[in-house]
């Protein structure tokens, strides 16, 4: 069974999800962004012995990697990404300055995310639409899906920032859809819910 923390991280007010079983450990869209935030993070991760194995971004939006670059220091690990969204993420800059960020971008090394998690059973599942290379992570055994931006409590992914596509995240939205009603969803911001509960 799998052990899930949430912790809501950033000004975009970002969920991160540590996910964990038998001491072993992968981290959901590392956006830790100050000392203090990924302090916290270290401190759960210590309190219950886990050992990181993989860092995974849903996609390449600045607040859902703001610790990117921390968080591979910290567990000699690169953030795997989907291979349409490495651009993006690799652009960070462009995305910082979109939004008026006066931040200097910084790099961090990233690995082409492939179609399953074997340690973990996590089956990638492609949901464009929010942006080119969004993923959500399926775990069937467990019943539960981390949705990243794809689909909130009540809403999803907006489609009106670059790479966005409506008519991609419609149709990614009908495949989610078909999982069971009650797959747990873990999105990327807000609340959890449940498949049944959107499907509405």
């Amino acid at each position: 069974m799998l052990e899930i923390k949430r912790f809501t991280f950033g000004p975009f007010q970002t969920n991160m999800y540590v996910v964990s079983e038998g001491g072993r450990a992968v981290l959901i869209d590392p956006c830790c962004f100050g000392t203090g935030e990924q302090q916290q993070l270290l401190r759960h991760i210590e309190s219950e012995a886990l050992h990181v194995e993989a860092i995974i971004a849903t996609h390449g939006h600045l607040d859902h990697l703001w610790g990117a670059k921390w968080a591979c220091a910290q567990f000699g690990l690169p953030v795997l990404l989907h291979e349409a969204d490495i651009p993006m993420a690799k652009a960070m800059q462009q995305q910082y300055e979109l939004f008026g960020i006066p931040l200097q971008a910084e790099s961090f090394p990233i690995a082409t995310l492939s179609s399953q998690l074997s340690s973990f059973n996590f089956q990638v599942l492609p949901t464009p639409g929010h942006t080119p290379g969004c993923i959500c992570l399926y775990h069937k055994q467990d019943g539960v899906l981390f949705s990243g931006d794809t689909l909130f409590q009540m809403g999803y992914g907006r489609t009106d920032l670059p790479g966005g596509n409506t008519g991609q995240l419609i149709e990614s939205l009908g495949r989610l859809f078909e999982l069971p009603p009650a797959t747990r969803v873990y999105p990327g911001h807000g609340e959890s819910t449940t498949i049944g509960a959107e499907a509405r």
